[in-house]
């Protein structure tokens, strides 16, 4: 039997500079998105949020807090992927690398569009976050 699972996936918000960081993607599909990527086999989940934001960004990421994790079938378009959404800080200026066209510093209520994904969703739940203490809840989703 044949078996097709879902994708683990990593996404940082990255608060830097007063704002956070995002990236604009240079493969479909494209928009502005958390920096992040899929984990590598082998790796654990915490490493590859380290490893993709200094892949996309040139930044040192030092990861937080677990925020969520984000796993609708139809999040990314080209297939099933779960995220594991982290919370961390850098200093620095960002400086695309990887996969990414460009890297930069937004104010939560100044962001980029189109954002790719479903990075608006966790964006919103990260100001809501902010505002209320809160992280989002399963039976809410």
């Amino acid at each position: 039997m044949d078996y097709k699972n879902p994708k683990p996936t990593v996404d940082v918000i990255l608060q830097c500079n007063g704002g956070i960081v995002l990236i604009e993607r240079a493969n479909p599909p494209f928009g502005w998105a958390l920096p992040g990527g899929y984990v590598d086999e082998g790796e654990r989940v915490e490493d590859a949020a380290r490893r993709e934001v200094h892949e996309e960004t040139g930044l040192t990421a030092s990861l937080q807090s677990l925020f969520y994790v984000y796993s609708d079938p139809k999040r990314d378009p080209r297939q099933h992927t779960i995220s594991v959404v982290f919370t961390g800080s850098a200093e620095g200026q960002p400086i695309a690398g990887d996969d990414a066209a460009k890297a930069e510093v937004f104010q939560l209520d100044k962001l980029p569009t189109p954002l790719a994904f479903d990075h608006l969703q966790i964006i919103q739940d990260f100001r809501d976050f902010l505002r209320t203490g809160e992280r989002p809840c399963p039976e809410k989703n």
